[in-house]
């Protein structure tokens, strides 16, 4: 029986930073979401040091992807081995390895290697024909956007502390988790419910994957924006984790005229956000459940870093994103909880 054909791709690049900085960065999955633009979100099942078990969801053509992945990690030698297998049709099964040499001081060269079993294609063109990429080109092409990815995460390594900005808001409420969480997940009528949400829109393709157009306005400043997210709902926990996705019909904020200008004093806090992935969490107890939401932001560099003159200052581009997410994340928090105490006090 003849053997099954394969699509194989391998790509380098060259990063301007130390090995272990990039390996660091491959072998610390669950910061990936604040890292890497299309992950979503990363929950490490099993991990002994060397083999671990993940499922990472990620955005792919505009679509919410789950794998489940196997990975050895290899410190001395600075590779990455891993297995990936797709929980949504087609579900090919995936095997590969991430590989960091040296080369000279503070660089380094990034290998990616991917290889999945060839897709049937009836009716495929010719090589050389005109047309769309086929299975073998669109895994060329995802292998150099994921090394491109990785190497612009890793060259702002010693850029990191200032640009990483991570915190959480709490409340506590005296009344049920399930009406807690109810709330949280019904985003769709926060318009009605949230002050601050002036419009909401909500698609749910599958069970528990959210896709959110928000329009928003700052409780402190009244300023408004707009944002679009994926938020993954896992009810048995508790838990509904977001990261918010640029709008592929929108410009990024620096190309915007007057994205980051100035409102009394200040520069518009949604301009200086390069990424943001954040998580709701319900800790119940005997008397009710504490309810959290942790943020994690990637200020934008090009708004600290602009023309001299023109940029924030790191301090207090942290100071107004905290604030501005806290008065945001607050605002709901205190809905939730009013809503689970007043069920409680209705059935009294």
């Amino acid at each position: 029986m003849a053997s099954q054909r394969t699509d194989r791709a391998r790509h380098t690049v060259a990063v301007a930073a130390p090995p272990g900085v990039v390996y660091g960065l491959l072998a610390d999955a669950p910061r990936w979401p604040v890292l890497l633009p299309s992950c979503l979100h990363v929950e490490r099942v099993d991990f002994d040091g060397v083999q671990e078990r993940l499922q990472v969801w990620h955005l792919r053509q505009g679509q919410v992807r789950c794998a489940h992945a196997r990975r050895t990690l290899h410190p001395q030698e600075r590779r990455i081995d891993f297995e990936l297998q797709d929980f949504l049709p087609p579900g090919v099964p995936e095997s590969g390895s991430w590989n960091v040499s040296p080369q000279g001081a503070g660089r380094c060269l990034l290998t990616l290697c991917r290889r999945r079993p060839a897709a049937p294609a009836p009716g495929a063109r010719e090589p050389g024909e005109a047309g769309e990429p086929g299975e073998a080109g669109v895994l060329q092409a995802q292998v150099r956007a994921q090394l491109e990815a990785v190497r612009e995460a890793a060259e702002r390594w010693d850029r990191l502390d200032e640009l990483l900005l991570s915190f959480e808001d709490s409340v506590y409420a005296c009344g049920s988790p399930e009406i807690v969480y109810d709330f949280l997940y019904r985003v769709g009528d926060w318009a009605d419910l949230v002050p601050h949400v002036e419009r909401a829109e909500v698609t749910e393709d599958r069970p528990g994957v959210q896709q959110t157009l928000l329009h928003t306005s700052d409780p402190g400043t009244g300023d408004t924006s707009v944002s679009r997210a994926v938020r993954l709902c896992f009810p048995a926990a508790g838990r509904i984790v977001h990261k918010q996705i640029p709008d592929a019909g929108q410009a990024a904020p620096e190309q915007i005229p007057d994205a980051g200008r100035a409102v009394s004093g200040q520069v518009l806090a949604s301009g200086l956000v390069a990424a943001y992935y954040g998580e709701w969490y319900l800790e119940p107890d005997a008397s009710g459940v504490r309810v959290a939401c942790a943020h994690q932001v990637m200020l934008r560099e090009s708004v600290l870093h602009g023309a001299p003159g023109s940029g924030v200052l790191p301090a207090d581009a942290r100071r107004q994103v905290r604030e501005w997410l806290g008065r945001t994340s607050t605002q709901a928090l205190t809905l939730a909880r009013w809503h689970a105490e007043s069920a409680l006090r209705r059935l009294r």
